[in-house]
């Protein structure tokens, strides 16, 4: 399968492409004016995705203390 494809070859054959990530379990990347805008990728069943974030905090800094109101509100 072809790992890449535009906007406009993808459009057309969207099933298509989208049966061969299942079925190939590869990842799809569409593009536009040839610069990567999406990626489809396989739907992964029973995986801990936290696993993935094991080990990648950098700083653990009193994680108990109250947010302000001000970070709060930027947050939404």
């Amino acid at each position: 399968m072809q790992t890449t494809v535009s906007k406009s070859q993808f459009k057309p054959k969207a099933l298509e492409y989208l049966r061969l990530v299942e079925k190939l379990d590869q990842t799809l990347t569409i593009t536009h004016a040839g610069k990567p805008v999406v990626q489809v990728v396989p739907y992964e069943t029973g995986k801990n995705h936290a696993q993935k974030l094991l080990g990648t905090v950098v700083k653990y800094k009193d994680p108990v203390k109250p947010v302000s109101e001000n970070v709060w509100e930027a947050l939404e």
